[in-house]
C-alpha cells in the first residue's frame, strides 16, 4: 500500500522534502560536464509513441543506442522501469528484475536492469539481439515506461527491492549498421527516455453521499465516498490529486470538523482530494466530516459530486454525483449528541481503501468501450505525451494553487530513480 500523509498539509512538506532531492541530484550531476573530463555520450534513439495498447496484449519496446563518445565502452547497462499496468514477459539471465513498492510518494514500479559486457565502439547503434517485451495488465490504463542507458548499473536505492536474476537465456546486443547514429541529446554517461503507454481502457469514478439522521443540536457522521471501480487504474502526474470531490452540506448544518484532505470553499462547501497521484482499481476515498444540524428546513439536500481534472476514460456518469440528505427527528434540545449519516443514493462496493480510509461503491453503471486518453496536463520527461490535469487537481487539496506542480515536477526528476543519484556519487568518488 503507498504511504499516504495523515492530511494534505503534510502531503505539502513531504512533497517539497522530495523538490530539494531532486535539485540536489541535479546539481551533483552539473559537475561531471565542466570538470574538464571527456565522458562517454550515450544517446537513446527515438521510442514510442505507445497508444492503443489492448489490455492483456504484449508489445515490443525497440530501444536502440549510440556511443556518441570518441572512445570504445567496455560494459554499458540498460534498464527499463514500468508503472504497475505494465509488467515485463520475459528477463535474460544478464539482467536484475526488481519489485520497487510504493514510496516517497511515487507509485510501485518494476524495473529491469541488463548488464552488456562487450566492446561498445564510438559511432555505432546498438540494441538488444532480442527486442524487449511487455505485457500490459488488465488494469493498463495510463502507464509509464522509463529506459535508461548507462555506463553504470542503477539501484532501487532505499526502496528494499530485493534483485532476483533473470531466468532466459542471456541476451547480447548486436550493431544496427542501417539505423543512423544519434549525434545529439544524452547526458554524458548515460542517457533516459521517459514515455506514456496508453491503452484502450476504462475505469469508472464515482461517489456516494449519505443521510444525516438526529435532533435540531446533534452532531452526526457524514461518511461520503469516492471510488475507482475500475477496471484500469489511474495514475495522475506527481504531486496531482486523482480527482476533485465537491462536497456540499444540506442548509441548516454546520461542519464542526472536517477532513483532512479536504479544503473548505464556501460555508457548507468543501473540495476534497486524494492521498496519492493515482488510485488503482477498486480503491478510492473516504471523507469523514462531523455534522453538526442546526434547524430543521424543509427540502434541504446537499451532495457529492466529482469535478476536477478531465476523465476521458469514464464512460459511465450516472454514478458522479449522489445525495446527501437530512432526517430531523424529535424537537432537539440543542446542546449536541451523536448520530450517523447512513445510507446515500449509489449501492457501495466492498473493499476500496485508500489512504487512511476505505470507501465502497460499485454504482449502478458499468465501464464499458472506449479508449483512455489524456487531456492537458503536464509532459512527460523526455519523448512522451501528456497526462491529464488541471490547476484544480493539486494532490490532497485542490485549493493548493502552484506549489505543488513544481513539486510535482521535482518528484518526476527523482523518478530517475537512485540511478542518478547513484552514477553522480560514483562520478564524485573516482575523483
Amino acid at each position: 500500500m503507498p504511504n499516504t500523509p495523515a492530511g494534505h498539509r503534510a502531503f505539502r512538506r513531504t512533497a517539497a522534502a522530495v523538490g530539494a532531492v531532486a535539485l540536489m541530484a541535479l546539481g551533483a550531476a552539473a559537475p561531471a560536464a565542466a570538470d574538464g573530463d571527456s565522458p562517454p555520450g550515450l544517446v537513446l534513439g527515438d521510442l514510442g509513441p505507445f497508444e492503443g495498447v489492448r489490455p492483456g496484449s504484449s508489445f515490443e519496446v525497440p530501444a536502440t543506442f549510440t556511443n556518441a563518445g570518441s572512445e570504445a565502452l567496455d560494459t554499458v547497462y540498460l534498464s527499463y522501469e514500468v508503472t504497475r499496468g505494465l509488467s515485463r514477459t520475459e528477463v535474460p539471465s544478464n539482467c536484475l528484475r526488481y519489485e520497487i513498492p510504493s514510496y516517497d510518494e511515487a507509485p510501485e514500479l518494476e524495473r529491469v536492469v541488463c548488464e552488456f559486457d562487450q566492446r561498445i565502439e564510438p559511432g555505432t547503434v546498438y540494441a538488444p539481439a532480442r527486442t524487449w517485451t511487455l505485457k500490459a495488465g488488465e488494469n493498463a490504463l495510463w502507464d509509464r515506461l522509463r529506459v535508461v542507458v548507462a555506463t553504470e548499473p542503477s539501484d532501487p536505492g532505499d526502496s528494499g527491492a530485493e534483485p532476483v536474476r533473470g531466468t532466459d537465456p542471456a541476451v547480447a546486443l548486436v550493431e544496427k549498421p542501417d539505423a543512423a547514429p544519434a549525434t545529439s541529446g544524452g547526458r554524458g554517461d548515460y542517457d533516459v527516455a521517459e514515455l506514456e503507454v496508453k491503452a484502450e481502457n476504462t475505469a469508472d469514478f464515482q461517489v456516494t453521499g449519505g443521510r444525516l439522521t438526529g435532533a435540531v443540536g446533534d452532531v452526526v457522521d457524514l461518511k461520503a465516498t469516492f471510488t475507482n471501480a475500475g477496471p484500469g487504474w489511474v495514475l495522475r502526474p506527481l504531486g496531482r490529486s486523482v480527482t476533485e470531490v465537491l462536497v456540499d452540506l444540506p442548509e441548516g448544518t454546520t461542519v464542526t470538523k472536517g477532513n483532512g484532505y479536504c479544503d473548505k470553499v464556501s460555508a457548507r462547501r468543501y473540495s476534497c482530494g486524494t492521498a496519492q497521484s493515482w488510485v488503482d482499481e477498486k480503491g478510492g476515498e473516504t471523507y469523514a466530516f462531523k455534522v453538526r444540524i442546526d434547524k430543521k428546513v424543509a427540502g434541504a439536500e446537499g451532495s457529492v459530486a466529482l469535478a476536477g481534472p478531465a476523465r476521458p476514460f469514464d464512460k459511465v456518469t450516472s454514478n458522479d454525483k449522489a445525495a446527501v440528505t437530512v432526517d430531523v427527528t424529535g424537537t432537539g434540545s440543542g446542546s449536541g449528541g451523536t448520530g450517523s449519516g447512513t445510507g446515500g443514493s449509489a449501492t457501495p462496493s466492498a473493499g476500496a481503501t485508500s489512504g487512511t480510509g476505505t470507501s465502497g461503491g460499485s454504482g449502478s453503471g458499468s465501464a464499458t468501450g472506449g479508449s483512455g486518453s489524456a487531456t492537458g496536463g503536464s509532459a512527460a520527461a523526455t519523448g512522451g505525451s501528456t497526462l491529464s490535469t488541471d490547476a484544480t487537481g493539486d494532490l490532497a487539496s485542490t485549493g493548493a494553487g502552484s506549489a505543488l506542480p513544481l513539486a510535482g515536477a521535482a518528484a518526476a526528476v527523482v523518478g530517475l530513480g537512485a540511478g542518478t543519484v547513484l552514477l553522480a556519487r560514483r562520478r564524485a568518488s573516482r575523483r
